[in-house]
């Protein structure tokens, strides 16, 4: 099974088909979204074509397809406008014996941890930068953002396949990957 895995669209309906096309390209199974869907939040500036109720559409006739987390910047109100689940603080899977911890990044980060086993690992959007970073007893990765990257990072999203992990910018071009030991 291929996993897609995405963070912080922000709104940005440009963005988001991009996105999207990639899904299409990559052949993946599913699209795991890591929150901040439609809005762009007061400390962002906003992302190009600003378009919450497009992306409502887009992201909506792939509700079956979604596995989804909330983010900072996601209310109730997002909930009623999309189809799938989108206020759950976290969710796990299981890669092998490694437990993937995936959340949006506001509650549980590198330095608010949630409850790991050695080898698991810790997987969030929020900060817009992607990262790997191995440590003693955790893995810790980032795909970055779909919409507004930081650090003169790339507009990104991450592939899982059979343990391997890819970042790629939106043109599918990878850059950076991690396979489970």
């Amino acid at each position: 099974m291929k996993w897609m895995i995405a963070s912080d669209i922000h709104g940005s309906a440009y963005w988001c088909e991009k996105l999207l096309s990639q899904y299409q390209k990559e052949g993946a199974d599913r699209l795991l979204l890591l929150g901040d869907l439609l809005y762009h939040g007061p400390r962002n500036d906003l992302p190009k074509d600003y378009a919450p109720k497009r992306v409502i559409d887009l992201l909506s006739a792939m509700k079956d397809s979604i596995t989804c987390v909330r983010g900072n910047c996601e209310a109730e109100v997002d909930q009623m406008v999309l189809p799938f689940p989108v206020l759950a603080d976290y969710g796990v899977m299981m890669l092998g014996d490694r437990m993937l911890f995936f959340t949006h990044g506001h509650l549980f980060n590198e330095q608010s941890l949630p409850m790991l086993k050695q080898g698991d690992i810790l997987l969030n959007g929020h900060f817009h930068v992607p990262a790997c970073r191995e440590h003693d007893t955790y893995v810790y990765m980032n795909p970055g953002s779909v919409s507004i990257p930081k650090e003169q990072s790339a507009h990104s999203y991450m592939t899982l396949e059979e343990g391997h992990f890819q970042w790629k910018d939106m043109e599918g071009n990878p850059y950076m990957e991690y396979s489970l030991k």
